[in-house]
């Protein structure tokens, strides 16, 4: 075991250590007194967003079956986009429609929850039929109340996706590429009056799948862990202060290139097995009819098990910031650096840097519109190749009632990449995107 493991190991264990003595001690009094002022403390419900906020009237009722709701759900979509390939000449544009059929059960239970759903999203094109696709999701998620200070967490989650043709892993592929993708997780929380532990684990599994005529997509299969501790102390009611140390682990299942006739199936083939640290300070707030969000900076290292790959030390960050000038209006600011997979050939690693910025109005109480802007820069790591990214939006929704909504949007999407690996034909685009979504609800 890595002294990187150690530490995230020791760290979650003795978060879940001191959350499991503070469950055996104290008497009830003492316990509901802390719980309570623990609650006001770490409770970030004081402002309500735009897009949270309800609309009597105009939200649907589901199904009740004992202790639980059921919520159907299908959205059709009409889409016209004029660069399906995402290739800087020769563009393709043609109309897509999606259509997704979806349930959710929730459960309405005074202590603990219990929910689950299941979806399918089926993307079919006017004139290039054989791009049409079939996506699904099927998971469930859960809370144990352990104590009324104390909670459990956990969930887990298939699904069959498909990846933007805008994304690097899709350039130069004839038809998309999709994959598999489970999820599984476990959590848990203990507050003591003014301070908060959490301890979160985290597994992933990654499953391309080939298509005949792409390129083959198994160096990418991959297992993914991340483990988590976390301490939060509330310096006000509205105001709590955090230390948060995490690691992740990347185990590929692809050690080295397949031979098929004497010949590497991927002649650019790394091993990207790696373990990374990532060690965060910040604040998180809620001030009332002012701002809400949380904001994290500080250190993060990815370490690569192949020698010849570079290891990535430096700054990381994240932040997602709510400003509420009206009650009607929500400005959604937020950023990101972090380290992430690759997946062009050759290339082990990304520094990713995302910055996005959203306004939500609510024109009337059943109609709500917005815009956004967001930016992004990829520095690839083992190739000569870095990405700019920038996108932009507008959208209007409108509820006709409990059961019927329209939404219009049109999206802007542009990307540049500059290196000597940068592809030519793919490495620059730029998508336009219009569409209308009807939803209808029970």
């Amino acid at each position: 075991m890595t002294a990187k493991k150690q530490v995230l190991f020791v760290s979650a264990a003795l978060v879940l250590a001191m959350s499991s003595a503070a469950q055996a001690q104290s008497v009830q009094g003492s316990l509901s007194s802390s719980a309570d002022q623990a609650g006001d403390n770490f409770r970030r419900d004081r402002n309500v967003s735009v897009l949270q906020r309800p609309h009597p009237g105009y939200e649907a009722l589901g199904v009740r079956q004992g202790g639980f709701m059921i919520w159907p759900k299908l959205t059709a979509a009409g889409e016209y986009n004029d660069n399906i390939f995402a290739t800087e000449d020769g563009k393709v544009a043609d109309g897509i429609f999606h259509t997704k059929p979806e349930i959710n059960v929730t459960s309405n239970w005074s202590r603990h929850s219990l929910n689950a759903h299941a979806s399918t999203t089926f993307n079919q094109y006017l004139q290039n039929s054989n791009q049409n696709t079939t996506d699904y999701s099927l998971g469930a998620d859960g809370q144990l109340d352990v104590l009324r200070s104390f909670a459990v967490f956990g969930g887990a989650d298939f699904s069959q996706l498909t990846e933007p043709r805008t994304s690097a892993g899709s350039e130069g592929q004839a038809f998309p590429v999709q994959y598999e993708q489970s999820t599984v997780y476990l959590a848990a929380a203990k507050t003591f009056n003014r301070l908060k532990l959490s301890a979160r684990g985290d597994w992933k599994e990654f499953n391309y799948l080939n298509t005949t005529g792409n390129f083959p997509q198994n160096d990418r299969d991959r297992d993914q862990w991340l483990a988590t501790a976390r301490a939060d102390y509330a310096v006000s009611p509205d105001t709590a202060v955090f230390v948060e140390l995490s690691g992740n682990w990347r185990e590929y299942r692809l050690s080295s290139s397949p031979i098929e006739n004497g010949v590497a199936v991927y002649p650019n083939f790394v091993n990207r097995d790696s373990d990374g640290l990532t060690a965060l300070v910040g604040a998180n707030f809620d001030l009332a009819a002012l701002v809400r969000g949380e904001i994290g900076v500080g250190y993060m290292e990815q370490s690569f098990s192949d020698s010849a790959l570079d290891d990535y030390s430096g700054f990381g960050a994240r932040g997602q910031v709510e400003w509420f000038p009206t009650q009607l209006t929500t400005v959604t600011l937020t950023g990101s650096r972090s380290v992430e997979d690759a997946s062009m050939p050759g290339a082990s690693t990304y520094l990713s840097n995302n910055v996005g910025l959203k306004v939500d109005y609510e024109l009337l109480r059943n109609v709500v519109v917005g815009g956004s802007g967001s930016y992004g820069h990829d520095d690839y790591r083992g190739i000569d190749r870095t990405d700019k990214r920038y996108g932009a939006g507008v959208s209007a929704s409108y509820f006709m009632n409990r059961n019927v909504g329209l939404s219009l949007a049109y999206n802007w999407y542009k990307k540049e990449a500059d290196g000597t690996d940068a592809s030519v034909e793919f490495g620059n685009a730029t998508v336009n995107r219009v569409g209308a979504v009807l939803t209808v609800q029970y």
